[in-house]
């Protein structure tokens, strides 16, 4: 019993370093860079200010590009997702309830976004999840690389005013998007519904 034990978990450590170099060699320095210096920054408490606000986003259905700086006076969750990601199918119904609490109040919305991805199986991804929420491609990346987004999913809160409050760098849980939420400045009665 012991001896199958060995190569099991050596089919598992090998896994593990085949991911990490993998996310090691796919991210450039200015990705990292961005990265760190908003998870420094926002870990300090220091609400920072949402970059790439006047950036045209192409809505993935279809229809004129939009930019987060038309989104300011709203609460707004920013997504980046893929449609192959594991970890966005699992929390693609819980980012969908938090839309819907948020526009139901008035006070925010989710926005998603995609990157390195078929357009055709993003739409496809949206409808097997009901996602109503608005998504928006970034073919080029270049939304992704000012957040330091290269892993998917991650996701940014971002107040009224445009500043950076909270990240996630993995599947978010309702106990970050409550706590996230607040911090940016929603009611916690809204988050109760």
């Amino acid at each position: 019993m012991r001896r199958s034990a060995v190569p099991a978990l050596l089919g598992i450590l090998a896994v593990a370093l085949v991911a990490v170099l993998a996310f090691a060699l796919t991210r450039s320095p200015a990705d990292q860079q961005n990265q760190k210096r908003l998870d420094a920054q926002v870990q300090e408490g220091t609400p920072v200010v949402a970059p790439g606000s006047d950036r045209g986003l192409v809505p993935l259905q279809g229809g004129a590009a939009k930019t987060l700086a038309q989104f300011r006076g709203q609460v707004v969750v920013l997504n980046f997702w893929g449609s192959w990601c594991t970890p966005c199918r699992d929390e693609a119904p819980l980012l969908e309830r938090y839309h819907r609490r948020l526009t139901a109040a008035g006070v925010g919305t989710v926005l998603g976004v995609t990157n390195n991805d078929v357009p055709e199986k993003s739409i496809a991804f949206e409808k097997r999840f009901g996602l109503t929420y608005p998504s928006f491609q970034d073919p080029g990346t270049e939304l992704a690389q000012e957040y330091g987004a290269s892993l998917m999913p991650e996701t940014f809160v971002i107040d009224r005013r445009g500043r950076i409050h909270a990240i996630a760098r993995t599947a978010v849980t309702s106990e970050f998007m409550d706590g996230a939420l607040q911090r940016a400045g929603v009611p916690k009665a809204v988050l109760a519904r």
